[in-house]
């Protein structure tokens, strides 16, 4: 793949609680710089973000539920139809991770329809935070979201210790199938691991700004030494 394509995955993200309107700025210059689909920041600064990007092709992601996924079904449709009221292009929401260890499946679906539902036809990406969960889980939790109506299932907030590992991408992808997607989020550190997740079957890839630029520096510069050897 080249450089290109490879900006093409990346979702550029400023989504912790430290993250500066400084940083989102950083996000959103790269994302435009580099043709990258998507910019995600934290509610409070997806106005600002808005600004950002205005007249380019990056569109802004909302965060919905981050970090814990605790809030009721209410607050996170709210949540997601202010986001979408303000300009969003996608959505990304945590699941309630206690109702999915609790087996409990209405609740769980519900929660996940709602946001659907008030997303009005943005994609909907279900944030799993696998660092939290069993295999057995990480499944149920697929299998669910399929159910519910999601578009993709992603790793994790990149706030939990991991998220994104081969193994944990591997059973999504094989669960999934095609039904949905799957994105990467929480641990994607460098271009050989994205890489690798893409032969997994990932097609989106959740990236802070600083390790989102390293990757894509590398490669470019992978891209320059291809050229150099034709």
């Amino acid at each position: 793949m080249t450089a290109r394509d490879i900006a093409g995955m990346i979702d550029v993200s400023a989504v912790r609680a430290e993250s500066t309107r400084e940083d989102v700025r950083r996000c959103a210059e790269l994302a435009i710089s580099h043709d990258c689909p998507c910019v995600f920041a934290l509610p409070a600064h997806t106005p600002y973000l808005l600004e950002l990007l205005e007249g380019s092709e990056a569109i802004a992601g909302g965060a919905c539920g981050f970090p814990g996924g605790a809030e009721t079904s209410a607050v996170k449709s709210a949540t997601a139809a202010e986001l979408v009221g303000m300009g969003c292009g996608e959505i990304d929401m945590v699941h309630n991770i206690a109702w999915l260890k609790a087996g409990d499946r209405e609740s769980y679906l519900h929660d996940v329809r709602s946001v659907i539902a008030a997303s009005n036809g943005r994609p909907v990406k279900v944030i799993l935070e696998c660092h939290w969960l069993t295999d057995e889980e990480i499944v149920r939790a697929c299998e669910w979201c399929v159910e519910a109506g999601a578009a993709w299932v992603k790793t994790g907030t990149g706030w939990a210790p991991s998220g994104a590992t081969l193994e944990n991408v591997s059973l999504m992808k094989r669960t999934v199938g095609d039904r949905c997607q799957v994105k990467a989020a929480g641990g994607v550190r460098d271009l050989d691991t994205l890489l690798a997740m893409f032969d997994r079957g990932v097609r989106r890839f959740g990236i802070g700004f600083k390790t989102a630029r390293g990757i894509l520096d590398d490669a470019q510069r992978r891209d320059e030494n291809s050229r150099g050897r034709e």
